[in-house]
């Protein structure tokens, strides 16, 4: 699975926070200045490509929705992230955010607490 575009991504939230739209109705989501409707199709065709979004048709219009849920993306994403850049050690990526003060030594206790409560 690739990495969404700031504008892939835009396109997503609406198709999870709405569920299925046509064209028109996400282009209706969009503050002013909207995109062009040719421009938002072409995108939203690219995603179907890229196997992000399906489509289910109504005479010569298609309404699209989302085929990957938005925590498949972030699971898929953060997986990626680790991999590139800690090695795929989510002990080094935890350990990177403890060095540079993200998240405290007690706030990672109580993360371990929580763990152990839910086993």
């Amino acid at each position: 699975m690739k990495k969404l575009t700031k504008k892939e991504e835009i396109i997503m939230n609406y198709f999870w926070d709405k569920g299925p739209l046509f064209v028109r109705e996400l282009r209706e989501l969009y503050p002013e200045p909207k995109p062009h409707f040719s421009t938002l199709s072409t995108q939203v065709r690219t995603l179907q490509d890229e196997g992000f979004i399906d489509h289910k048709a109504y005479g010569p219009t298609y309404q699209y929705f989302a085929r990957v849920t938005r925590e498949e993306y972030k699971q898929h994403t953060l997986t990626g992230l680790i991999d590139k850049y800690f090695d795929n050690s989510y002990i080094n990526a935890v350990s990177a955010l403890v060095k540079e003060e993200k998240i405290s030594v007690e706030e990672l206790k109580e993360l371990i607490s929580l763990i152990e409560k839910e086993k």
